[in-house]
């Protein structure tokens, strides 16, 4: 197992090996895994966290810019002098650990790994999660023995010989996500205030929150909370500020605002009680949405990796699937992407018909039996 960087590779690759250990474990088998990645690292603390053996790697990120001239950086020319290193540290993992299949979820690490597994001749499959190729698996198309893609539109951007071994398998979505209460949500939030005749709208900006999104919504909040009731996981560092802000609020829209830094193991309640959504783009978020069938607006992050957020809010909002608010976006313009969906339940219901027509729920499923099949071939 290779992949990592950021959660957007390293969890569709744990979901993986979560569903793969099942599978085993089903015909009492084990599953032997090794995860390859860099040292101190997200994915590092994950395999560690799940008990999954660990090797590091030396890896190095290329740095993209728009001018050709400022791609030639000294600490471009740094890390990419890194790879070499890598790949050679990679292939002696590879020739000990001997693997039956190599599974790469993108992330700079995996190219190294996957140049590994080329070289001994071990299957490798690559999976993507965004619409848009990252640059590490456009790398690894050629090499790849399967390639794994989490949309349709993909396919296109895939040169002919990795087109040809490709499965849209979709983005591996962790099984709780799916099974949430709206009731239990309720309960655990203590959401007493909340008019459950009103919609809900759940915000978030990942763990960390968003500053660009709690700005929107702060400045939108006496409107918003006219017409809805407010989660707002804002993320730990912006606590203080919006409880002061919501303090100013009268009573009676007070009670509809429940603002908080992190939203833990009751994430797949408070989705489920959510009528609408305001997040990023990334593509975790989007694979969870779709599978869910999820009314939602993305704020995409503007500086994400090849702007892909953008790509992907702006595929689903081509499909009448989403509302992507996209460059210099105001708390007016927020408002006017939720107005309609909120003071039309029908309205809301195609847009999450239509989200779900793009979601994948039994991706990690797909995913494994692309992994089984490239072992056994």
């Amino acid at each position: 197992m290779t992949g990592g960087g950021t959660g957007g590779h390293t969890y569709p690759a744990l979901t993986a090996v979560r569903t793969l250990r099942a599978r085993f474990a089903e015909s009492g088998r084990a599953l032997d895994v090794l995860w390859v990645g860099k040292a101190d690292s997200l994915e590092s603390r994950v395999a560690a966290d799940e008990g999954i053996a660990f090797r590091a790697v030396a890896t190095g990120k290329v740095r993209r810019s728009s001018n050709p001239l400022k791609m030639v950086s000294p600490a471009n020319v740094k890390d990419m002098g890194r790879v070499p290193l890598g790949v050679a540290q990679a292939r002696s993992i590879v020739a000990r650990f001997r693997p039956d299949v190599v599974l790469a979820t993108g992330g700079y690490v995996a190219v190294p790994v996957g140049l590994a597994a080329r070289m001994c001749r071990r299957p490798l499959v690559v999976h993507e999660q965004t619409v848009r190729l990252g640059l590490a698996n456009r790398m690894l198309a050629r090499a790849a023995t399967r390639f794994a893609v989490s949309s349709e539109s993909t396919l296109s951007m895939l040169p002919d010989s990795a087109r040809r071994a490709t499965v849209v398998t979709g983005n591996p979505v962790r099984p709780e996500v799916l099974a949430g209460h709206a009731d239990k949500a309720v309960q655990a939030l203590e959401l007493r205030g909340f008019d459950l005749r009103l919609p809900t709208v759940y915000v978030t900006g990942g763990a960390q929150g968003a500053q660009q999104i709690n700005g929107l919504v702060r400045d939108a909040l006496p409107w918003l909370l006219s017409q809805a009731n407010v989660i707002h996981q804002c993320g730990p560092a912006n606590v203080a500020a919006l409880s002061e802000h919501a303090g100013r609020l009268p009573g009676d829209l007070a009670g509809r605002y429940f603002l908080t830094g992190f939203v833990g193991p009751e994430l797949p309640d408070v989705l489920a009680l959510a009528d609408v959504v305001v997040s990023r783009s990334g593509a975790g978020t989007i694979a969870e949405l779709t599978a869910l069938g999820k009314t939602a607006v993305f704020v995409p992050l503007a500086s994400s990796a090849g702007n892909e957020q953008a790509h992907n809010a702006r595929h689903l909002a081509d499909g009448g699937a989403a509302v992507a608010l996209l460059g210099d976006v105001s708390a007016e313009a927020l408002r006017d992407a939720l107005a309609p969906l909120l003071a039309d339940e029908q309205a809301r219901r195609g847009m999450a018909e239509r989200a779900r027509s793009y979601g994948r729920p039994d991706a990690a499923d797909r995913l494994a039996d692309v992994v089984l099949s490239a072992a056994s071939a």
